[in-house]
């Protein structure tokens, strides 16, 4: 029996797997537990905080998430003109940390069984949702359209700024794979054109991924929980290796006869249809074969669409898995 990462790799490359992967499980997730995130205030559901660059958020207890709030008051970025001297003296400061800082990280990423697994580290916000997280979501939208010159040259040196930080955390746990955030859209389009996206993002997560995969990463995963298939070429230029969070609205099939060679689709299993408080077996089950049966073997990863090892209500992550078995067992 294969391990879970050489299944995969079986799966990724078109070869021959023993059974379905069953969502997160080749990936030994260390996200959200680095210096710079473990260093700001406590967030989490039914909590509010600020972030190291000012950014206000909120998790309600009813969402799945925490969510920026722009307000008057709260807004980081005003007006894109004023980035260099508003932006750039808020960034977090990764050099002041210190080895102890690093200790926790470390020692969890200690623990991976690199055999079994890909020692994947995690970084969020990405440049799309940052742009938006300082200007807010309907300037920010705006100032992408209006303003796309002064954006591109924001985005870029927030990759550098990534890039700076990042080299901390692989000098120190030196990590087979990338897990990346970056939403891109809504249930049924893209919240901006390709042509817009081509133009500032392309070229800033070329750079930035070909770094990651030049310093040891083996395997980039991009989660975008959103409708993205007009994006889909865009992300096998930028060096995506897997799409996590590619949602059902995307006609998921027709990309993978398309596109499976070079990129794999892991998701399918809509949060929102599966995740909810009256979700029941029947429900994930229906769920889970359609996209089993109709995307394949290969170039798939069943996945519920969250970005993240877990679901919302307790039991609905445990039962996809579960399901999974059942698909494997009918179709291996």
């Amino acid at each position: 029996m294969l391990t879970p990462r050489q299944n995969a790799l079986e799966v990724i490359k078109g070869g021959n797997p023993d059974r379905f992967i069953k969502q997160y499980e080749p990936f030994y997730l260390s996200f959200m537990n680095d210096p710079l995130s473990a260093s700001g205030q406590p967030m989490g559901p039914g909590l509010d905080w600020v972030n190291l660059w000012g950014v206000s958020y909120s998790w309600p207890d009813w969402a799945p998430g925490g969510m920026p709030i722009h307000t008057e008051e709260t807004i980081v970025l005003k007006d894109i003109n004023d980035w260099q001297e508003v932006i750039v003296p808020k960034a977090p400061d990764y050099n002041a940390f210190v080895d102890a800082d690093y200790a926790d990280y470390i020692a969890f990423a200690e623990q991976c069984d690199r055999e079994a697994q890909w020692l994947t580290m995690g970084m969020a916000p990405g440049l799309f949702e940052q742009t938006c997280h300082f200007l807010g979501m309907e300037n920010g939208l705006m100032t992408i359209l209006t303003e796309p010159v002064k954006v591109k040259a924001m985005v870029e040196w927030l990759v550098d700024w990534e890039i700076g930080y990042a080299k901390t955390l692989i000098d120190r746990i030196h990590p087979d794979a990338l897990f990346h955030h970056d939403d891109w859209g809504t249930q049924i389009s893209t919240l901006i054109s390709p042509d817009c996206f081509r133009e500032i993002y392309l070229p800033a997560y070329k750079r930035l991924y070909g770094w990651y995969k030049d310093n040891g990463i083996e395997l980039v995963v991009h989660h975008c929980d959103s409708w993205g298939a007009s994006l889909v070429p865009m992300m096998i230029e930028m060096g995506v290796d897997i799409w996590q969070g590619c949602m059902s609205t995307n006609d998921l099939p027709s990309l993978v006869r398309q596109f499976g060679p070079q990129i794999t689709f892991m998701g399918g299993i809509d949060n929102g249809i599966v995740d909810r408080v009256d979700w029941t077996p029947e429900l994930v089950m229906r769920e889970v074969r359609f996209q089993c049966e109709n995307n394949g073997r290969l170039y798939f990863i069943p996945c519920t669409t969250h970005g993240l090892n877990f679901a919302n209500y307790p039991g609905v992550y445990d039962e996809v898995d579960k399901c999974i078995e059942i698909m494997t067992s009918e179709m291996f």
